[in-house]
């Protein structure tokens, strides 16, 4: 039996730069993971001589692989095979960013797992490369077959790793792309739900000030109509209306002061961060919470931006995690702010893989922290609490620090 050998060598400097000519072509064909992907395979497939050949790529969250791009008949499988990091040849090579060979038995070998729909059985031979670079990282791994026994040579695996170097900066590009083209999408649904929940927030306002403040001044002004005509006839009554006036007098501005702070909350102004989180920990007495809170000053739009992440946060602690002690941290690392509330709640899936969805509460946490050039971090899993960091970059660490 003949075994085929690839048609390019690496060591050849024209053609090596024909193979990167056609690699930009293909990226140039759109800016999305899956057709790159696919041109990708079928260039592999052309310059190495192999039978087939699949693409792939990272997950965003680095702990699965995705087939994004294969020759055919298995193109109709692209997106369909997911590979957790470590599992399989694939998930091995991903792990190690080792090459893997496999000339014959692969079904011996302990790193093989068996996937039907890939047809692993009708092909004897097999490597598989990492496709990284130093500028990408790793970006996925190539998987190549091919139907007769073939010794893949050292100068094979050189070349599938030139490819892979290659393709990954082009992959790299196209992931970051649609990441780009998602975070718009997601953007643009966040703003219709601020809006939304910004319409429903100012109804919400408009019936407490309505069915409360403005009744209640419609009442007080018939107190003080009736203490004006029973004074001097009964002045026991007159007595009993005024004091009915300044019990609703004081009820009143109760609303108006909850109302307003609904819109800002003003223990910001008198207290700053550190008293404002302090008295939103005592206003859920159902919860045991440890503080630990740094004095500081921060720029108001930050402060906010914490204070209202904070107040979500222990709102869904209420709401969703069963939990019994929940702590609340606040300090300024280096030249960043970090607010870090955590939970002893049953926990979720951050990853939204689950049964249970991140809802609107924790998208809004989220872009809360970007609009003041900050970041998100979530950490839970089911039965194992919850812990939420906030970190937002102060520029003038040593002025917020003295405030």
């Amino acid at each position: 039996m003949t075994e085929r050998q690839p048609v390019l060598e690496p060591a050849d400097p024209a053609r090596e730069n024909a193979l990167l000519l056609d690699i930009i072509e293909a990226a140039s064909s759109g800016p999305s993971v899956e057709p790159l992907a696919a041109a990708v395979a079928r260039l592999i497939t052309d310059s190495t001589a192999t039978d087939v050949c699949f693409v792939h790529v990272l997950d965003d969250t680095e702990r699965s692989l995705t087939l994004a791009g294969a020759t055919p008949p298995f193109d109709r499988q692209v997106g369909r095979i997911q590979l957790p990091m470590g599992s399989g040849v694939t998930g091995w090579v991903a792990r190690h960013r080792e090459p893997a060979v496999i000339v014959e038995h692969k079904e011996s070998d302990p790193r093989y797992v068996q996937i039907p729909a890939l047809r692993g059985i009708d092909f004897t031979s097999m490597a598989s490369v990492p496709m990284a670079s130093a500028a990408s990282g790793l970006v996925g791994v190539l998987n190549v077959h091919t139907v007769e026994r073939r010794e893949f040579t050292e100068r094979d695996i050189r070349l599938l790793m030139v490819i892979g170097g290659l393709v990954a900066g082009a992959l790299h590009q196209a992931r970051m792309h649609r990441r780009l083209a998602a975070r718009e999408r997601a953007h643009e649904r966040f703003a219709e739900q601020v809006i939304g929940a910004q319409e429903a927030e100012r109804r919400r306002l408009a019936g407490d000030i309505h069915d409360g403040i403005s009744q209640r001044l419609v009442t007080l002004s018939y107190h003080l109509d009736t203490v004006g005509n029973v004074l001097r006839a009964d002045p026991g009554e007159a007595a009993h209306q005024l004091g009915l006036a300044r019990a609703l007098v004081d009820l009143t501005l109760d609303e108006a002061r909850a109302a307003i702070g609904g819109l800002r909350p003003p223990v910001l102004d008198d207290l700053g961060l550190a008293g404002g989180l302090a008295s939103l920990a005592r206003s859920v007495p159902q919860l045991e919470i440890e503080l630990d809170l740094a004095g500081l000053r921060l720029p108001e739009h930050i402060e906010i931006a914490l204070y209202r992440i904070a107040q979500e946060c222990l709102q869904n602690i209420i709401k969703h995690a069963r939990a019994s002690t929940a702590s609340l941290r606040f300090d300024l690392h280096g030249a960043a702010a970090r607010l870090e509330v955590a939970d002893d709640g049953v926990g979720f899936d951050p990853t939204g893989t689950g049964d249970e969805q991140p809802g609107y509460g924790m998208q809004s946490m989220t872009e809360r922290a970007e609009l003041v050039g900050g970041s998100l971090q979530v950490r839970s899993q089911p039965g194992a609490g919850t812990t939420i960091v906030a970190t937002v970059p102060v520029l003038d660490a040593a002025a917020a620090g003295n405030g």
